[in-house]
């Protein structure tokens, strides 16, 4: 049986945006404070943005800067990061259980903050080249593909940055869209155009992801007439939207049509003591400072609920 913790005021499931929010606004509230972070380091899906230019007060940074601060700034207050994963949960109100693979965490209040990771695109060869090629992160392997020809597949913010980071690496990269117009924003969509290395390919469906060792195309199909084109690419980057988190949630909560967890603005869930915050929860954008409102607020509501109980 797993270690049975002492009681943390708030176990905070997840270290992004949202979590390391409500760690700070949770221990200026006095509450002791865990937070566990499945990865290496804290910051979610933020620590792997090459370039944020929409936080309030900061022109610019990286997400992995961002989210070291971020860290520093919990644990400084007196947050603990704890490195492991979630691998199941007990949410019954007066019941709340948190288990890793070694240890049991039993919290007054629960933030379940675990975000969300990138979709896979569901075509032949994405997976067998995993790791080969395929990646879901540019910042994380973009480096191995410096002056080459690559792919990004999306149309939202990330693939937008995720192609013009490659640029930066002198890669030629092919942006692949499903439709003509791009959901990200039209200042990254300025930026997108106006780069020589990047080439815009719209309306564009990834059919199969080609190679021996390693990648060495990508075959697309336009999506009116149906013309295939074969491009000889060394790396496809999937950018192709998110799936929630929300696998050891579901047998305990509500979730929304999307697989989000269906939690109001207060954050709050129907089981007492326990608040969602971040992408893990249903709501209009999806961004780090609506993030970092969700963990703020969760935070307040488990302090309200601590000092109830």
């Amino acid at each position: 049986m797993p270690e049975l913790l002492p009681n943390p005021g708030v176990l905070i499931v997840g270290g992004g945006p949202a979590g390391l929010t409500a760690a700070v606004y949770a221990r200026r509230a006095g509450l002791s404070v865990t937070v566990l972070e499945k990865e290496h380091m804290p910051g979610g899906q933020m620590a792997t943005t090459p370039e944020i230019e929409n936080m309030p007060g900061i022109p610019r940074i990286d997400g992995f800067s961002l989210s070291g601060q971020m860290a520093g700034q919990a644990k400084s207050l007196g947050a603990e990061i704890v490195a492991g994963a979630a691998a199941g949960l007990v949410l019954e109100p007066g019941r709340l259980r948190v288990e890793t693979a070694s240890r049991t965490f039993a919290p007054k209040t629960v933030i379940l903050a675990m975000g969300a990771r990138r979709r896979r695109l569901g075509v032949p060869g994405e997976d067998a080249f995993a790791g080969r090629g395929v990646s879901w992160c540019a910042v994380c392997d973009g480096n191995f593909f410096k002056g080459k020809p690559v792919a990004v597949v999306g149309g939202g913010n990330t693939a937008l940055e995720d192609a013009l980071h490659l640029a930066s690496l002198d890669c030629h990269v092919t942006l692949l869209h499903r439709r003509d117009e791009f959901r990200g924003s039209p200042s990254l969509q300025k930026r997108v155009r106006e780069e020589r290395r990047i080439t815009v390919m719209t309306p564009y469906l990834p059919l199969s992801v080609e190679g021996d060792l390693s990648v060495t195309g990508l075959t697309a199909s336009h999506a009116v007439t149906g013309e295939t084109t074969a491009l000889p690419v060394r790396a496809v980057f999937v950018c192709a939207g998110t799936v929630a988190n929300t696998e050891l949630v579901k047998q305990w909560l509500a979730l929304g049509p999307e697989g989000r967890i269906a939690a109001g603005e207060d954050c709050g869930t129907e089981i007492p003591g326990v608040y969602a915050a971040g992408d893990i929860r249903k709501k209009p954008l999806y961004q780090i400072v609506t993030a970092a409102a969700d963990g703020a607020v969760a935070a307040t509501r488990a302090a309200g609920f601590c000092g109830s109980n």
